[in-house]
């Protein structure tokens, strides 16, 4: 799953400013997700300039979705909540693009968005918690083991992902950005805060789609 977006991450020494934590947003047609991968072909300036500098401080960037606009040129409404990146690896392409690989970290709030001179929007936000570590009810172990089934089919991005079928939430979040939904609804899995009633809304879908 690539894209011909652009994108960057990072978590460790994001800018502070009274209220809340200043944060390179990437507005894409996209929902990540906390532990999940992200593939990018990154081709706009101000985007380039982004990735350069998160690579060099090792910061982060937010992922948020696209409410109004497009990934290319300006963005007129995202979502609220979106999930900061970490740039894992990195390669130049044969377009001469240069291709990076991310993987969500925390979820946040955007408080305040702004857009500077090269276009690149950033936004203050807030960390939202960390979802509990929570073990699968067994009432959804039939989740994990579609997901078993179907995770050695989801390519490179997920081969350097530990598998955690035993917990609430890593099966969740996986079946929330694997699944073929409308990213509206994505990103409202996305915003959900517990993950067993991540699974309860996701277990329906499913049992419908294998009806």
């Amino acid at each position: 799953m690539s894209r011909d977006a652009d994108s960057a991450s990072g978590r460790d020494r994001p800018s502070t400013s009274r209220g809340g934590t200043e944060l390179p947003l990437f507005p894409l047609n996209v929902v990540l997700f906390p532990g999940g991968p992200l593939p990018l072909r990154i081709f706009e300036p101000r985007y380039v300039d982004m990735v350069r500098i998160c690579m060099r401080e090792g910061s982060p960037f937010g992922v948020v979705l696209i409410r109004a606009g497009a990934e290319v040129g300006a963005v007129s409404r995202t979502a609220e909540v979106g999930t900061s990146a970490r740039i894992v690896d990195f390669f130049q392409l044969p377009e001469g693009l240069l291709g990076i690989v991310c993987q969500g970290e925390r979820k946040f709030r955007v408080l305040d968005r702004r857009v500077q001179p090269n276009g690149l929007n950033v936004g203050t936000v807030e960390w939202l918690a960390t979802e509990p570590s929570v073990p699968l009810p067994p009432q959804f172990a039939h989740l994990a083991q579609l997901l078993r089934r179907v995770y050695p089919q989801l390519g490179e991005a997920y081969k350097t992902l530990p598998p955690r079928f035993d917990e609430a939430g890593w099966v969740g979040t996986r079946l929330a950005e694997i699944l073929p939904l409308p990213t509206v609804e994505k990103q409202l899995f996305l915003e959900i805060e517990d993950p067993v009633e991540r699974l309860a809304r996701l277990d329906p879908l499913i049992r419908r789609s294998e009806a």
